[in-house]
Parts: C-alpha cells; sequence; structure tokens
C-alpha cells in the first residue's frame, strides 16, 4: 500500500510539473509576440524611414528649421549642389523660422524600398496647396539592434528669384536685399536673379513692396527635392513713385523755361526761326506731360510723352526789318530713364525724342 501511495504522489508531481511548464511556455511564448509585437511599434512608430520623414515634416511644421536643417541628410555642400546641375553659391537665407510657411495635414501614404533606398510618400497642405511629395531615405547606422535613417536625397530645393524693378524683395514675409544674398555682393546686378536654398515641401510667397515699386505677390511651391524652382517677378510703379516722379520733371520743365534763349540748353524744346530776334525770347510750359512709368529691367524708364512749351519773342524780318511780336505754342515729346541705386535714391535723366 504504501508503495502504491508513492508511486500515484510521484504521478500528480510529474503532471503538476508538466501542467506548469506548459503554463510557462505559453506565457513565455506570450512575452516573446509582446515583446516582438513592442519592437514593431517602436520601430514604426521611431526608427522605421516613414517615421524619419514624419519626424522632418513635423520640425517644418512646427517651425523648428534650425532643427530640420541639422536632420541627418539635409544640409547640402557646394560639390552636391554642383553634382545636381544647381547653383554652388545658392543662400541659405530662407533656411530660417521666419521664412517658414504653415505646413500641416502631414500624413504618411506610401513607403517602398528598391535596394538600400527607401521612398516614403508624404502628403500635406501647405498653406492653401495640398500635393505629395517622395522622399529618397537610407540607413544611417543602428541604436542597439534599431536603424537609424537619412535623406539619401536632400529635401532642400534651390528657388531661383528674379525680381525686377526693385533690389529688395519679401519671402513670406521675410525681408531680403539682392546684395545680401548675391555672390557677389555690393557689386550685384539688379537684373539677375538671387539662388536661395528652400525647405521642401513648403510654399513660397515672394512680394515687392516698397515706396518705389510693389506687387500683389506669386505663391511658389516647393515640392520636390534637390530641384530647381523658379519664380519671376515684375514689380510695379507705386503711385507715389509717379506723383514724385511727376513732380520732378515738371520742376525741370520750369526750370528749362527761365532760360532766355531759343534753344533752352540741356532741354527737351527749342524754336528755330530764319530771321533775328529783337530781344531774349520768354518761355513757358503750357501743358506739363502726364508722367507714366514702364519697367526697364532693374530700373525705369519714362515713355515717349508729349507736352507743350509757349514762347513769346519779337523777330525781326531780315527782308524789310519789320519787328513782329511772335507767342507761339511749341510741341515736343519727352522720353526718359530712372535708375535706382542700392541705398534707393532715384536718379532722372530727361531727353527729347521729339522737338520742333
Amino acid at each position: 500500500m504504501q508503495q502504491g501511495a508513492a508511486a500515484g504522489g510521484r504521478r500528480r508531481s510529474r503532471s503538476r510539473l508538466a501542467t506548469d511548464l506548459a503554463v510557462l511556455g505559453v506565457i513565455g511564448a506570450l512575452l516573446i509576440a509582446a515583446f516582438v509585437a513592442a519592437g514593431a511599434t517602436l520601430y514604426r512608430e521611431f526608427y522605421s524611414p516613414a517615421a524619419f520623414v514624419e519626424r522632418y515634416l513635423g520640425l517644418l511644421a512646427d517651425g523648428h528649421a534650425a532643427e530640420a536643417l541639422a536632420t541627418p541628410g539635409v544640409s547640402v555642400d557646394i560639390e552636391a549642389l554642383e553634382a545636381a546641375g544647381l547653383p554652388p553659391t545658392a543662400s541659405q537665407a530662407l533656411l530660417r523660422r521666419d521664412a517658414l510657411a504653415a505646413l500641416g495635414g502631414v500624413e504618411i501614404v506610401g513607403e517602398e524600398t528598391d535596394r538600400s533606398v527607401t521612398r516614403v510618400t508624404a502628403a500635406y497642405r501647405a498653406g492653401q496647396f495640398e500635393g505629395t511629395t517622395t522622399f529618397e531615405v537610407e540607413r544611417d547606422g543602428s541604436v542597439g539592434p534599431l536603424p537609424t535613417w537619412r535623406f539619401a536625397t536632400s529635401p532642400l530645393a534651390v528657388m531661383q528669384v528674379a525680381v525686377q524693378g526693385s533690389m529688395t524683395f519679401d519671402v513670406n514675409g521675410f525681408s531680403l536685399d539682392k546684395r545680401q544674398v548675391s555672390p557677389d555682393g555690393a557689386e550685384a546686378d539688379p537684373s539677375a536673379p538671387v539662388s536661395l536654398l528652400v525647405f521642401s515641401p513648403g510654399i513660397y510667397s515672394v512680394s515687392v513692396d516698397t515706396a518705389i515699386s510693389s506687387t500683389p505677390g506669386v505663391a511658389v511651391v516647393s515640392d520636390s527635392p534637390f530641384s530647381s524652382v523658379p519664380v519671376s517677378l515684375q514689380a510695379q510703379p507705386t503711385e507715389e513713385f509717379v506723383s514724385v516722379v511727376q513732380d520732378r520733371v515738371e520742376e525741370f520743365l520750369t526750370g528749362c523755361a527761365t532760360q532766355e534763349v531759343l534753344q533752352p540748353t540741356g532741354c527737351p524744346f527749342g524754336y528755330r526761326v530764319q530771321d533775328r530776334i529783337v530781344s531774349p525770347p520768354t518761355w513757358s510750359i503750357a501743358q506739363q506731360p502726364a508722367i507714366r512709368l514702364e519697367p526697364d529691367g532693374a530700373n525705369w524708364m519714362i515713355p515717349p510723352t508729349p507736352a507743350v512749351a509757349r514762347i513769346a519773342v519779337d523777330i525781326r524780318s531780315l527782308f524789310d526789318g519789320r519787328v513782329e511780336s511772335t507767342e507761339e505754342d511749341v510741341p515736343f515729346t519727352l522720353a526718359g530713364s530712372i535708375t535706382v541705386d542700392p541705398e534707393g535714391r532715384a536718379s532722372i535723366s530727361i531727353t527729347s525724342s521729339e522737338t520742333q
């Protein structure tokens, strides 16, 4: 009896041990599954190519330009720009918080891997524009068993801005002077475009608002990494500028009318006679020109504009010696050019395109 009881006890112990081991096995499997799931979640949320791109876009959306620029693979050097056929002297002046516009609605909508490069496509809203951009991402190392990433192709782009009629312009409200961003500095050609690095994706509104010229502005979207984004803008003269030029031209013509000669020096009008004058002529401006301005590259021009001067003079006939008092309107057409120096000072040059 004692031997049977002992054997039964051993059988129960073995059964209980088997049950315990089975439970432990299940628990272990569950722990492994949970660990794998946690690892997968950790990878997807923080260490995947999509998560890397999403963090970069989040930095732009939050206005953290410096941090976005410090993201691996974003900054570029001269050699990389040259290799891509982009201007190597492109300025970094717009890679700052003050030049960023609103970016929201970020969502990763695609991911595919081709050998060592993963292409991640993101949808977003830049201002009122909804678009998508595909980024190229590659391995950059690891943190323990988890990978880190970098952009295989920089998400920066180069905006080439050609603004005519103004040395200064605004991008998303941030003011720039061509001399500050041109490699030629103070010798920058006012009519030459300037190259500016910008974040992609992003929307950039370029406008001019000065005392001399202005534009309603033009918005462009940078949605293709490491590409060229051309922008062309022609500023128009402000009403105040046209009014100032009108006043200066009238002052100039009024000054011309003080010269008591038939052909006032440096003036767009004059009078010719075959006989002799008895006394110096008297001039006045019967009709001032109605000035309008047209763009002329980086400067301005006054197109041919009609006006009327009036001369009063006594003329002696060479034929019979009689003296005749003459008062006559003298129509003329003036034109002009206006150059604006880097300090914003305008210089007006008046010429005559038609003189009687």
